[in-house]
């Protein structure tokens, strides 16, 4: 079968490989569709962490069941499927309590082993939720918006809290939607102002401000000066999340849900007397994808819009490069199969 591995940062090629061979407990799954994801991007540029090479990238999936054995899911050949691509343990002391998305043991397809570049890809049948009902393309988005309710949920927002979401990517984006959704008053922050417009029409923000004019000033206008109880950074960029400790209300939470490989360094005297609290939030869970089911079924989550340019997987290796710069606008790519 093809598959389309990053041999070293900055090269993508096509090769032919071994077609999976279907295993106890695993769904054969015909490939569909590849949503482009940071992680893809900063895997291919050099600046991934817990990352090695060679690799077959591709986490953003959805697809069709080629074969599978009779399982406790009720997932049959032919159902349309995502993937949950955080395989764990199932033993560690964060599985045990929960936190699959964070075991000690993490796998993540298309980051620690190979992934979804590919036209056939063996997964556990534990970790596939069918999706029958919704399109491929909605499919594949499950995931990256199931990180935002991931990072919402672990916040703790209640109704009517003022939240700050720093970074409009497609991450970003997920937090406000489903910040909203949850009954908060969001405002987006970003330095680029189609990004932040776009925020208005997606998930329908109640405010922007860019990043680029004073935005602790815009902020405490925009909250009366109490600054917004829960910020959460979505960027991936250590100079904007160690300037987020400043738009922390006093008795706040700052959630990081983009990763830095480095060292992220805060003023610990500010830290203390605005007695605040500082959360990761990594990946997701079932119950995160679940909710996004949910949301998208209702319609009350609409993804299409997000998608800006697609290719074939054929065309993929060529055009990655131009999806990397800036005046190409994209916001989601979407790789066909």
């Amino acid at each position: 079968m093809k598959a389309i591995v990053c041999e070293k940062p900055n090269h993508f090629k096509i090769i032919e490989t071994e077609k999976p061979v279907l295993r106890g407990g695993e769904a054969l799954i015909t490939i569909k569709r590849i949503g482009i994801c940071g992680t893809d991007i900063h895997a291919y540029k050099g600046n991934q962490p817990f990352f090695t090479y060679p690799r077959i990238l591709g986490h953003e999936l959805s697809g069709i069941i080629e074969d599978v054995e009779e399982n406790d899911s009720g997932l049959r050949k032919g159902d349309q499927v995502a993937f949950i691509p955080y395989l764990h343990c199932g033993k560690c002391i964060a599985c045990r309590t929960g936190k699959t998305n964070c075991c000690t043991e993490m796998n993540v397809i298309g980051v620690h082993r190979d992934g979804g570049m590919c036209e056939t890809l063996a997964v556990p049948v534990t970790h596939l939720i069918k999706t029958n009902g919704i399109s491929l393309d909605e499919a594949a988005m499950l995931e990256p918006m199931s990180i935002g309710a991931h990072a919402v949920r672990r916040s703790s927002l209640k109704k009517g809290d003022q939240v700050v979401v720093v970074g409009a990517g497609p991450i970003g984006l997920g937090v406000m939607a489903f910040a909203k959704y949850r009954g908060a008053y969001v405002i987006a922050m970003d330095i680029n102002d189609e990004r932040l417009a776009f925020c208005r029409s997606f998930a329908n923000v109640d405010e922007t401000v860019n990043a680029k004019n004073d935005p602790i000033q815009q902020l405490l206008e925009i909250t009366n000066g109490d600054l917004p109880s829960i910020v959460f950074d979505a960027t991936g960029n250590r100079p904007s999340m160690n300037q987020a400790f400043q738009y922390v209300a006093h008795g706040g939470t700052l959630v990081y849900v983009g990763l830095v490989k480095g060292d992220i360094i805060f003023h610990d005297p500010d830290f203390h007397k605005k007695e605040l609290t500082l959360m990761g939030s990594r990946n997701a869970t079932k119950e995160d994808f679940s909710n996004v089911m949910e949301a998208v079924k209702s319609s009350r989550i609409v993804l299409e819009s997000l998608i800006t340019h697609r290719c074939s997987f054929n065309e993929m290796a060529e055009e990655f490069d131009s999806w990397l710069l800036p005046e190409s606008n994209v916001i989601k790519a979407m790789v066909e199969r």
